[in-house]
């Protein structure tokens, strides 16, 4: 009874919409004024002390155990307890573990092959034919989602305002896309750093593929062991929420220090309007090592570095579009990802999109592109904003 009590209080308080609950014992609860719009079921109680060490991550690995099941939208479940601030994820007492990593050169290396060495015919299922993984840039409400991913790749090398001959490298240049692009559209000699083989290997064939040999080079190696080479043009695409708190003051040192005297760099990652934070069941299950910095540290960290900002760009709608088209597709490929990982991995990766997408919309997360000059703001860059919009495609 005790239990039972316990989970009526927690939830009856956590969500913005009504709902209705359905105990172990088939007792069925309603909470909240009017029809309910999402069923909750508990299959089985979560221990309490689970819940009191850290509510999110108890709640997701019960989900993903068949312990709680859910009817209905899962994105506007979340959402709603994003938007109550009586809700568990506001609630302290209900963090008491949260994690923390070590980010050394191997600790990075096999925090991002856990997650992006899952295999490239899982990735190629669910995102695009251009198989970017980062958040989308809709120009067009209809846009799909391989136009609004080459839109994102053209926007961010627009704003650097590119001289064909000059120099780029990608920090964490995923399955190469920008920076393929960047040399054949753009006329650029690219660099791709990644610590992930799979992505090595696509992106070394790619360049073959596409006869880039004499222009673009990938590498398999931390950003931090590059030494003594200077690029015109930076640019690092989701990219900083991985290095982990620590190291946020190294990695925009990094940046600065690859930037030659009069280049320019755009930085595209996850942030947050309000101070950094992490989740445990990210941090787990789909991240480990993710850290979601806040805009004042990102900022502070780019002045120490010795760079300026000269323009910056908040996407935050654009991911919770790219996330719900993602979770779309993802869907879409049950049968064959449920043969391929299995259905408890299946419940996790469909509840980390849906998730993902409610944190974008409740304004939790947000994402954007710092434009950085090393020297004075703007320096090399056109007077005004129009440049990045003529000829975008």
């Amino acid at each position: 009874m005790l239990e039972k009590n316990f989970y009526k209080q927690l939830l009856k308080s956590s969500f913005s919409i009504p709902i209705e609950v359905t105990y172990w014992d088939h007792t069925t609860e309603k909470y909240g004024e009017g029809t309910p719009q999402i069923k909750i079921i508990f299959n089985e109680p979560v221990a309490i002390k689970d819940i009191m060490n850290n509510a999110s991550l108890a709640l997701g690995e019960a989900y993903m155990d068949k312990k709680i099941e859910i009817k209905g939208s899962i994105e506007d479940l979340i959402l709603a307890a994003y938007n109550n601030k009586n809700s568990f994820f506001y609630n302290k007492k209900l963090k008491k573990f949260m994690p923390h990593r070590k980010h050394s050169e191997s600790d990075n290396e096999n925090y991002v092959q856990e997650h992006y060495d899952l295999g490239n015919d899982f990735y190629k299922l669910w995102l695009d034919e251009t198989m970017t993984y980062s958040c989308a840039y809709f120009e067009h409400p209809d846009d799909d989602l391989k136009t609004a991913q080459l839109n994102k790749v053209n926007h961010i090398i627009k704003k650097l305002n590119p001289q064909p001959g000059k120099t780029l490298v990608d920090i964490g240049c995923g399955w190469g896309t920008l920076m393929l692009i960047a040399a054949k559209k753009y006329h650029l000699k690219v660099t791709g750093i990644t610590l992930s083989e799979e992505q090595y290997n696509f992106v070394s064939q790619q360049i073959k593929d596409l006869n880039l040999t004499d222009s673009a080079e990938v590498l398999l190696t931390d950003y931090r062991e590059l030494v003594g080479r200077q690029w015109d043009y930076v640019v690092s695409v989701g990219m900083f929420e991985h290095v982990g708190a620590e190291n946020l003051p190294g990695y925009f040192a990094d940046v600065a220090k690859f930037m030659k005297e009069d280049g320019a760099a755009l930085i595209h990652g996850i942030t947050r309007q309000g101070q950094g934070a992490t989740n445990a069941w990210i941090d787990k299950w789909i991240f480990p090592g993710g850290y979601i910095p806040g805009v004042v540290e990102n900022i502070q960290n780019i002045l120490d570095a010795g760079l300026q900002i000269s323009d910056l760009e908040m996407l935050r709608r654009h991911y919770q579009k790219t996330t719900e088209t993602w979770d779309h597709n993802f869907n879409d490929h049950l049968p064959e990802i449920t043969e391929m990982m299995g259905e408890r991995f299946v419940r996790m990766w469909d509840l980390y999109l849906q998730a993902c997408a409610a944190s974008f919309a409740s304004g939790n997360i947000d994402v954007m592109q710092y434009l950085l000059t090393k020297g004075p703001s703007g320096q090399n860059l056109p007077l005004t904003r129009d440049y990045i919009y003529q000829n975008q495609n």
